[in-house]
């Protein structure tokens, strides 16, 4: 037998950090722990019943069994292009400006394989959402750090960062409403990040997954709603927390049509497409009532507002976040020279409460942690004790 097995693109990936604290919490539920896990951002609820029942009823007919189509069914793509007509006022075409994905983490990944050649430099922030970094590495990439930091309100300085890189980045890759930091951007945002795209030639790539779980007011805006956005970048989209479709793994990408149409030439070389069940559920997602939408939206409210004004009251100041599922919070004083890995488990070994440590991340995200509110309000408020306790 060989005795390299792994491929050199396989050696090249960053260490997985939450793997300690995901085998950690593995090993202390088989020894019959009630772990309260925040550590993933895993929607504990269910599809709306309408969605089920359409899933259920599709499958029923024998054709909906055999392969479909990689880029998505024709009628999905329509609807997709409803759903930003109504919900952004942007007008794409369905043939060439909207690509279904298995989850916008595999349309991300492809993505990279379709448009980076070895040693092409990436923008990412930092911290990001750790399948960014992946998948750069695996398409044989580099990646830049773009610091996003509570000194710079967690908005990245583009022109500062781009004069220190060389040779130019290819692909920036942004996240608003963002994961694990929980910041929001308006829409000048977005005409400055076009127009530093213009001026550079860069590829925009941004990821709307939280664009409908926000809070007090605040309503996110697409990065295509900017004009000439299309010239620049594509957009990708999640059913997962939005329609709690998490597992179902369906997503799309829309925009600028040469990148579309390089997604869709790699994925036909990949997959045969989505379960046709699902993709007929998620139009029904997407067309039908939103009222599932906005409910599990004042869920999330809830939760947060739970677990922020625990947090408080046990003397752990957090502040409460107008958007995501996600609460990003220092490192107590007294714990920060713990690191957030250790910091993490001694949360888990002490209060019996899983969370991610911000050094998983990235460099930029040391000294903070991420909740996710996948439990509910009982659970939350189990955890906020558990914690006093172990603080104390």
């Amino acid at each position: 037998m060989r005795k390299k097995i792994e491929s050199e693109r396989i050696l090249r990936l960053p260490p997985y950090m939450f793997a300690k604290i995901n085998d950690a919490r593995l090993k202390a539920r088989r020894k019959g722990v009630d772990v309260i896990d925040l550590g993933m951002g895993n929607p504990d609820r269910p599809p709306s019943p309408h969605i089920i029942e359409k899933l259920c009823q599709v499958a029923h007919d024998p054709k909906a069994h055999r392969y479909s189509a990689s880029r998505g069914i024709p009628h999905l793509r329509k609807a997709i292009c409803r759903w930003y007509q109504k919900r952004f006022d942007v007008k794409l075409d369905p043939e060439k400006e909207a690509i279904v994905t298995i989850g916008s983490k595999e349309g991300i990944s492809h993505l990279a394989l379709a448009v980076l050649n070895r040693g092409d430099i990436v923008l990412v922030q930092d911290p990001t959402y750790p399948a960014y970094l992946y998948s750069v590495a695996i398409a044989g990439g580099d990646v830049a750090s773009l610091p996003v930091t509570e000194e710079n309100n967690y908005i990245p300085d583009l022109e500062g960062v781009i004069g220190k890189i060389y040779p130019k980045p290819k692909i920036l890759i942004l996240s608003y409403p963002h994961n694990p930091t929980a910041q929001v951007v308006d829409l000048e945002f977005f005409e400055r990040v076009v127009h530093f795209a213009k001026k550079e030639d860069i590829l925009i790539v941004h990821d709307l997954a939280y664009s409908e779980i926000c809070f007090d007011g605040y309503t996110a805006p697409s990065f295509l709603q900017v004009k000439g956005a299309k010239s620049v970048g594509i957009e990708f989209y999640s059913m997962s927390k939005t329609y709690s479709m998490a597992g179902w793994r369906v997503g799309f990408a829309v925009g600028n049509r040469n990148i579309i149409r390089a997604l869709e030439k790699i994925k036909g070389y990949y997959d045969y497409g989505i379960f046709t069940p699902i993709q007929v559920a998620s139009i029904i997602a997407l067309d039908s009532s939103q009222d599932c939408v906005r409910e599990t939206c004042d869920i999330y409210r809830r939760r947060r507002d739970v677990l922020v004004r625990g947090l408080n009251r046990i003397g752990w100041k957090v502040s409460s976040p107008r958007a995501t599922m996600y609460l990003w919070v220092p490192i107590p004083e007294k714990f920060k020279k713990m690191k957030s890995l250790k910091f993490a488990s001694f949360l888990l070994e002490k209060a019996e409460v899983a969370v991610a440590p911000g050094i998983g991340f990235g460099a930029y995200g040391e000294g903070y942690l991420r909740f996710a509110l996948v439990e509910n309000e009982h659970r939350l408020r189990q955890a906020v004790r558990g914690i006093k306790k172990a603080l104390q």
